[in-house]
């Protein structure tokens, strides 16, 4: 057992003593010993403040005995001190002592404890964060991959923009590329919704059959399930919630009240100048390569995304240590708001095990490579969040003074200050990560890369 004598109060009396023993590498007990000289001068000024309040009947304010005061009112202060004290005392021992806890010191609880003992004896559980060395030069390499726009992807975009600006001429019979606007009806479940969708929208021969020759006024028949492609679509075509329309299997009315078709723009000077009203664009060949940057920079991102979490498992499946798990057990039994049973708390480790892991390597990697956060960063980063969104509003110039407002409302929002801080950690991390491992280098277009790695 390692012995610390530790001063915490400026009373020369104090006479507390902490000592810590450790079990195991991982575990270890801090018992706190209180005699009555820590804490009785705190006591007896408390009673004193009381006297000079106390109004009680037969005696002048200020002039009830002490005696009295004490037996109504000494044991629930000192018990209030004492606690204060133990509190104080054991923040500061782990600080002095640098001591890397998990969660939070547990008190073992004694059913026979004496508070008219002469010394007051506490006894805390700690769980040791482990000691471990990273290695970001593994033989086994993680997967980054490169995402590309392919011809067929911008092919299909190209012909995306010029339906979006092209113009529409109504038809008198629906064929495969027509529009299609009416109203859905089903009674039962209150659908009662105009909407419009494309013939081609449609899942399955059998539905476009049955809208290929339509006319204005025609009632026509569908399934709900699996109508449409995208199966997304089926709530906000229909006026339902996604939940209502991920299970809803009913016949619906669908009565025709209008069949357009789309004439594309042509691509020209007219089209170019309306997406891009810097002049950048002034050929298919320039729009072609602009659509080919913009999706590769969104792919990006997704990659992106993609390698840090291949990156996270990674290091939590190949830096190997120990958890004081019986102990992070007790703790989550107790630290919530409700307490949890063994086999709750049990559930709640194993749910939480991997991400703890990874926040000890990130902590370590943060740690031993300088990498840190300072509030001017988080101002910026902040700042270019919100540039960003505006920019979507059409503000694409905001004033500096805007978003040092909105910027510092935000981070006030402790949520949300949070939530950026873990952003830009992740952020700096990546970086990091990039420029100290090694990786698998692997090209696909986007189709295959959501195919490989969601599939």
């Amino acid at each position: 057992m390692i012995k610390f004598a530790l001063d915490f109060l400026k009373n020369k009396r104090t006479k507390m003593n902490i000592t810590k023993e450790n079990i195991d590498a991982l575990n270890a007990v801090v018992k706190v010993d209180i005699v009555a000289d820590d804490y009785q001068g705190k006591v007896t000024k408390q009673l004193t403040d009381y006297r000079k309040k106390a109004d009680v009947p037969g005696f002048r304010k200020g002039h009830v005995p002490m005696g009295m005061i004490q037996k109504q009112y000494g044991k629930s202060i000192m018990i209030d001190e004492v606690n204060k004290l133990l509190q104080e005392s054991l923040n500061t021992f782990l600080a002095e002592e640098k001591l890397d806890i998990l969660g939070n010191p547990i008190p073992r609880m004694k059913e026979d404890f004496d508070w008219s003992a002469e010394i007051f004896s506490f006894e805390f559980e700690l769980g040791l964060a482990p000691k471990f060395d990273v290695n970001l030069k593994s033989k086994k390499k993680v997967t980054q991959y490169n995402i590309v726009a392919t011809e067929e992807l911008i092919d299909k975009e190209v012909h995306n923009i010029q339906n979006r600006y092209g113009k529409m001429s109504s038809l008198d019979v629906a064929n495969e590329q027509s529009n299609m606007t009416g109203t859905f009806v089903n009674e039962a479940h209150e659908i009662n919704k105009k909407s419009s969708f494309l013939v081609s929208d449609l899942k399955g021969n059998k539905n476009e059959k049955k809208l290929v020759g339509a006319k204005v006024g025609d009632v026509i028949s569908l399934q709900t399930k699996k109508l449409f492609n995208e199966e997304q679509k089926l709530g906000s075509i229909l006026g339902v919630s996604p939940d209502l329309a991920n299970n809803l299997d009913v016949a619906v009315s669908f009565t025709v009240e209008e069949i357009t078709k789309t004439i594309p723009a042509d691509l020209d000077k007219e089209l170019f100048d309306k997406l891009f009203a810097d002049g950048s664009v002034n050929s298919v060949t320039a729009l072609r390569e602009k659509i080919k940057e913009d999706a590769e920079k969104q792919f990006q991102q997704q990659g992106d995304q993609q390698l840090l979490n291949a990156v996270i498992e990674h290091l939590v499946a190949t830096t190997k240590f120990d958890l004081p798990a019986d102990f992070l057990k007790k703790w989550l039994a107790t630290a919530g708001e409700k307490e949890l049973s063994s086999e709750e708390a049990n559930a709640e480790y194993e749910k939480s095990e991997k991400g703890l892991r990874y926040q000890l390597i990130e902590g370590k990697i943060m740690k031993d490579n300088d990498i840190k956060l300072d509030y001017a960063e988080l101002v910026d980063y902040a700042k270019g969040f919100i540039r960003t969104q505006m920019a979507q509003f059409g503000n694409m110039n905001p004033e500096e003074k805007e978003l040092d407002d909105i910027a510092g409302r935000i981070l006030q929002n402790q949520e949300e200050a949070q939530k950026l801080q873990a952003q830009l950690i992740s952020q700096k991390l990546l970086t990091f990560y990039k420029e100290n491992m090694s990786f698998k280098s692997k090209e696909l277009s986007y189709e295959n890369f959501i195919k490989e790695v969601y599939k």
